[in-house]
């Protein structure tokens, strides 16, 4: 099984290159539906969240609000780092999970595991190849004002919390730029996966 992680910051496009591999063939997973999932009522995640920031970032059904969650740790860095000590080990827990499983059943796979703050957190290390999305600053900037209903003013101080696009291409196996088409970007995702299939097949012959 070859194990590829796959990256950007906030609103450059992660999802559609993701769904590209998955028509491709490949296993995809998206880490921020698993923070969803370890965040859920019942989960240890949700209880030490609802501890450290309090009832007020609760939905009325009792859920985490993840837009007033946002709201809280986008403007503290602190608060940020907190919540992520937090989800992060839950997180790559139910990603060890999902990998064995996969590994399991079809060990010939590529899977691309989709995380924002790999690179941050330290996750990127744990995978075969890293793939970094990203796009020019003005299409990040619009795509996310649009995306998230938010203003320029909140949308460039989302942006400034994460890391950059230019520092993480620095760890990059391989860059897909979505600054173009869909169809540009389908291009690039599929000469990528053609380049992992390769590679897969020298890592097999020679393991």
């Amino acid at each position: 099984m070859l194990k590829v992680g796959l990256t950007g910051s906030i609103a450059v496009g992660k999802s559609s290159v993701l769904s590209v591999f998955r028509e491709l063939g490949c296993a995809v997973f998206d880490a921020d539906k698993i923070a969803h999932a370890v965040m859920e009522p019942g989960r240890e995640a949700y209880r030490d969240i609802v501890g450290e920031f309090g009832e007020e970032i609760l939905a009325a059904d009792k859920t985490i609000d993840r837009a007033k969650l946002g709201a809280v740790v986008f403007a503290d860095a602190e608060r940020r780092k907190r919540l992520n000590e937090i989800v992060h080990p839950r997180v790559i827990e139910e990603q060890n999970l999902l990998l064995g499983e996969i590994e399991a059943r079809t060990p010939d796979s590529i899977v691309i595991m989709d995380a924002a703050l790999m690179i941050e957190s330290g996750g990127y290390k744990r995978f075969d190849k890293l793939i970094v999305v990203f796009c020019d600053p003005q299409s990040q900037l619009e795509r996310l004002m649009r995306r998230n209903n938010l203003s320029r003013e909140a949308a460039e101080l989302r942006i400034r919390a994460q890391m950059s696009s230019d520092e993480k291409r620095k760890y990059a196996d391989y860059e897909i730029d979505t600054s173009g088409s869909l169809e540009e970007t389908r291009k690039r995702v599929i000469e990528v996966y053609e380049e992992l299939r390769r590679f897969q097949q020298l890592k097999t012959k020679s393991g």
